[in-house]
């Protein structure tokens, strides 16, 4: 029996990469991995026990020692650190805020990547991230970035946060996704790049559902 393959999908933050993610893993029947929350998972963690962020022997310490598992609910990701469910604690704006300087740490991304990679290894999974073309899964069957102008993504993060009743205003969150987007390009350890062999697709003015299909058709084809 063939070996399904993994399908790895990167890009900047607020491209769409999670909804789209999950609906071609739906489709497929494959596992969805968002490899963002399992470094959201570690930030947490390490806030929540009042860990200097920048004290990287101890957050690497940490990490070795923590159990994290993704379960699949509906279209829901539920994420568990050493047993709970931190899902929407890991979405706060203070876990976003310093995600970021989790990751840059090379001893979290090892262990995180080795986790990764022990997900994925019988194939069958639709793992998205920054790095997952590039370094997590170089050899990956299917490879896919997806891009949208930066106005065009601080907009849907903005009616995404309205949606939920949060009160935002649009220049802040341009701001926010501008400085973002500079450091995971910028940051010596894995930073955010296109594989050479990953197909890229431009979602500025297309709709989930369409940009999922452009993945779906493209792996159908060479499926075929």
């Amino acid at each position: 029996m063939r070996k399904k393959p993994v399908v790895a999908i990167d890009g900047p933050a607020g491209a769409g990469k999670s909804t789209i993610a999950k609906i071609v893993a739906r489709v497929l029947g494959y596992l969805y991995i968002d490899t963002g929350a399992m470094y959201r998972a570690i930030t947490w963690k390490a806030m929540v026990n009042k860990i200097d962020l920048r004290d990287e022997r101890k957050i690497v310490e940490m990490s070795k020692k923590t159990d994290i598992k993704l379960a699949q609910s509906d279209d829901k990701l539920k994420i568990f650190v050493d047993g709970k469910n931190v899902s929407e604690k890991i979405r706060s704006e203070n876990v976003t805020k310093n995600t970021n300087t989790i990751a840059a740490i090379q001893g979290v991304r090892k262990i995180l990547r080795d986790k990764q990679r022990l997900l994925g290894r019988n194939g069958g999974v639709v793992m998205e991230g920054r790095d997952i073309g590039t370094a997590v899964f170089p050899a990956a069957e299917k490879k896919f970035y997806l891009d949208a102008k930066p106005k065009e993504r601080a907009i849907r993060r903005w009616k995404e946060l309205k949606a939920k009743g949060k009160r935002v205003l649009l220049k802040k969150i341009a701001e926010a996704i501008r400085r973002r987007d500079y450091r995971d390009i910028h940051r010596g350890i894995s930073p955010l790049k296109k594989a050479k062999d990953a197909i890229v697709i431009d979602s500025t003015s297309l709709t989930q559902k369409l940009v999922a299909q452009k993945i779906l058709d493209r792996i159908m084809e060479s499926n075929g």
